[in-house]
């Protein structure tokens, strides 16, 4: 017979990012440091908690398993299970945004959807059938010569798929020896770190730009030099005001992350006139170059490149997923040896039998195809998502009308904070990201940044505009 739900589980929360087993645990610890729950008192089994709420057992046993191994509860067997005698409750470290802290921007990433979640592509069209079917194939024909350590440098056939693909798709001539296969950006900016700069280099960085470029840049001691944006992308003249023998620039010409600008054909030029006599470099996160929708995909910097001054960086995650844990970079051709060089001592590998399956993704055609259909479907999300919101926040947001990118950006109307209601945002269940994080201006404008491709309808977009509506009341 199932017990009474105890009061301090209350409902659980289907949208939220924390999966059952997480909230679980955190609604035991909040009744514990508050109070409701003593030492010493008992808490339902297993298996009657799994029964009053309607869960597999193994979620109960997994949230009852970390709470026992933080100190909280402890097992009698057949006495049950009780809240740790003589326990001093504190509160558990658990990730909480305070309204009003400042975080990087990019240090919330949830193991679960949440609506508007940035840096997730529109997983629920992935088409997962032929992925499992490669990766079945690829594992019954791994050979014990695959089992050993993977080249530093990348899968040879997943090198060759990349340098066929970007010349056909984003203009670029390279050969396979000059593509790095990479763990993720940050890998692939630390390769490049460790090969071309040193301590004190000055680097251009965008502002607003992706925090995690000038994170990583500070922690290698490097001095990363904010330079303004615009409508045509980085303002390359106030970059040179301001450093002009900076060592590197880290730019995202085709959608400027995170205003989804495009860098004009002007700056482009002034930008590489600027690399080729200084002789310093230009590194392109070309991150989601594919998706653009009022035209076709514009051409990378790199293919403009004659003086081997570019360092072309892209990735899997936004075009696949995220959690493939794969990249790529595109070096000079004259730097391959020293890239080489630096990859044996810094890098590991990337697992094999995923490299194999992406390779055979790409051979087949499937990873064309699948950029053709996210590149409509992205569209059709981002018109819809931007009606929806529009019909339900137009008083409070203007939206940014942009050429391409995966998010879209709400300027606040109001003189509202947009860190205080990301955090709101956060706490109900939604995600947001604040736009005064991404840049090191104090009077930068408040705005949201909202990621619409897991947003199926505009009625959804309604529906989530209207929960936000709430929380900004």
């Amino acid at each position: 017979m199932a017990i009474a739900r105890p009061s301090y589980l209350g409902s659980l929360d289907t949208e939220a990012a924390s999966p059952y087993y997480r909230q679980i645990y955190d609604r035991f610890c909040d009744a514990i440091v508050g109070g409701v729950l003593k030492p010493g008192d008992r808490i339902p089994s297993a298996r009657a908690l799994a029964e009053e709420l309607g869960l597999a057992r193994g979620t109960i046993d997994a949230a009852y398993s970390l709470l026992m191994a933080e100190g909280y509860i402890q097992s009698r067997g057949q006495a049950g299970t009780i809240v740790t005698p003589d326990l001093i409750p504190r509160a558990p470290a658990r990730a909480t945004v305070p309204a009003v802290t400042r975080r990087p921007a990019s240090s919330f990433r949830p193991d679960s959807i949440r609506p508007f979640q940035m840096g997730l592509p529109a997983l629920d069209a992935f088409p997962r059938k032929v992925w499992a079917r490669l990766g079945a194939r690829c594992a019954r024909e791994m050979q014990p010569s695959d089992m050993v350590h993977p080249a530093v440098q990348g899968l040879p056939e997943l090198r060759a798929q990349i340098a066929a693909y970007l010349q056909v798709s984003r203009g670029i001539a390279c050969s396979p020896s000059q593509v790095f296969v990479t763990s993720g950006y940050r890998h692939t900016l630390s390769l490049i770190a460790q090969a071309l700069l040193k301590t004190g280099d000055k680097v251009w960085t965008e502002d607003p730009g992706y925090p995690p470029t000038r994170q990583l840049l500070g922690h290698m001691r490097m001095a990363t030099v904010p330079v303004p944006v615009d409508q045509e992308g980085i303002v390359v003249s106030e970059g040179m005001r301001l450093a002009p023998r900076a060592r590197a620039a880290v730019v995202t010409p085709a959608h400027q992350s995170p205003l989804c600008v495009s860098l004009s054909l002007a700056r482009r030029w002034a930008l590489l006139d600027w690399a080729t006599r200084n002789q310093a470099w230009i590194v392109e996160d070309d991150y989601d170059g594919e998706y653009r929708y009022i035209s076709r995909p514009l051409p990378a910097l790199k293919s403009l490149d004659r003086e081997g001054r570019v360092l072309y960086a892209g990735t899997f995650s936004k075009v696949l997923f995220p959690s493939i844990r794969l990249a790529y970079l595109v070096v000079p051709e004259d730097q391959v040896e020293r890239f080489d060089d630096v990859s044996e001592v810094f890098a590991a590998g990337s697992s094999w039998l995923m490299q194999a399956v992406v390779s055979a993704f790409i051979h087949e055609g499937h990873f064309a195809r699948h950029i053709q259909r996210m590149r409509r479907l992205y569209g059709e999300r981002r018109d819809m998502t931007a009606a929806g919101l529009e019909n339900v926040l137009g008083k409070y947001v203007s939206i940014d009308t942009q050429p391409g990118g995966m998010h879209l950006i709400l300027r606040l109307l109001a003189r509202r904070s947009d860190r205080r209601l990301v955090a709101r945002m956060l706490e109900a269940g939604l995600y947001a990201e604040a736009l005064t994080d991404w840049t090191s201006r104090r009077d930068g404008a408040s705005a949201l940044l909202l990621n619409f491709t897991n947003v199926e309808s505009q009625n959804k977009a309604e529906a989530l505009g209207k929960r936000m509506l709430e929380i900004m009341a």
